[in-house]
């Protein structure tokens, strides 16, 4: 099966294609508006890449030359993680945000509606255009967007479902809540938690760290999108999240137990952050049913391999930009 992945460079798409070329008979595209991060960041390059072919190419300025790669490649399958993807700084500049995730994603989707080479359109959303809720969160639940970021990804998923609607454009939609685990970006709030402690520095908990996540583990989200993928039915959205939820405080003092540090010595709490969404339950009992998937890896397990790949390559990270970096 031919697989293309926009956005290929993200946490996500990294681990998406890894997760391609460790099951094997995929020919992967992936396609990203920067060059290739270093094997640090990208998991799949550390195997065979006979199957694997990269494009640089950005969906604001490179539409044309994006769409002859994919014409080309003729994938059955495109899987959407192209994306501005932070909360905080979308409040900064909104337009940036609403320019690729919204105004980027419609030159796409207008090209994409009349290739017939396409069964499958695959677009990762997210559970904050679900804004401020509480309670279990379905599929079904009403969108209410409460940041720019949000915003930008609830006017996408209703761009899209107007071509599925008018055009019969085969579109999926997956959500997934709060990933994590080796090759996350170093601005996240795990991997930054590791790295402020190994450097010696305050970790600072947002709210007071009250503010709970429903943290899954990059594999086992990237399983549960394959699994949509091949499985699932068009026009259906799917939700995959853990079994429980963590408030953001737990899991910092279980990163400070795992790197022997005292909790209250190496953390400070200060104010929360605008748009912070309540704890709401992200019910993927339809993934459940549906797939029979479920989540394997347990917090404990995914903290230890995340400190584990950062002690393993703390040379290079320590030189790496440690903060988020916005590029329009």
């Amino acid at each position: 099966m031919k697989v293309a992945v926009l956005g290929s460079n993200s946490f996500s798409g990294s681990d998406f294609i890894d997760l391609l070329l460790a099951e094997g008979g995929y020919d992967i595209l992936g396609t990203s508006r920067s060059p290739e991060k270093p094997p640090v960041m990208l998991p799949y390059l550390a195997r065979r890449r006979d199957r694997f072919h990269f494009l640089q190419a950005d969906l604001n300025h490179d539409i044309d030359r994006l769409m002859d790669a994919l014409d080309d490649f003729a994938p059955e399958v495109v899987v959407n993680f192209a994306a501005q993807s932070e909360v905080g700084p979308s409040w900064e500049h909104p337009e940036d945000w609403f320019q690729t995730n919204t105004v980027g994603l419609a030159k796409l989707l207008n090209r994409l509606k009349d290739r017939r080479y396409i069964a499958r359109y695959v677009h990762i959303s997210t559970p904050e255009v679900y804004g401020n809720c509480a309670g279990t969160v379905t599929e079904t639940h009403p969108v209410a967007p409460a940041t720019p970021y949000a915003a930008s990804k609830a006017a996408a998923d209703m761009l899209n479902a107007a071509f599925a609607a008018h055009y019969g454009f085969p579109l999926l939609t997956v959500r997934t809540a709060n990933v994590y685990g080796a090759h996350q970006q170093l601005f996240k709030i795990i991997p930054r938690c590791f790295i402020y402690l190994r450097a010696g520095q305050t970790i600072q908990l947002h709210g007071g760290g009250k503010s709970e996540k429903a943290f899954i583990h990059i594999r086992d989200a990237s399983r549960g999108l394959l699994a949509a993928m091949t499985m699932g039915k068009v026009g259906e959205i799917y939700h995959f999240g853990s079994d429980r939820h963590y408030a953001i405080r737990e899991v910092a003092q279980t990163i400070c137990t795992l790197l022997g540090k005292d909790f209250a010595r190496v953390t400070e709490d200060v104010a929360e952050r605008p748009g912070q969404e309540a704890g709401y339950r992200l019910d993927s009992s339809k993934a459940r049913r549906t797939f029979g998937w479920r989540p394997e890896i347990s917090l404990e397990a995914g903290l230890t391999e995340t400190a584990n790949w950062i002690e393993a390559n703390w040379d290079e990270i320590q030189r790496m930009p440690h903060a988020y970096v916005h590029k329009p």
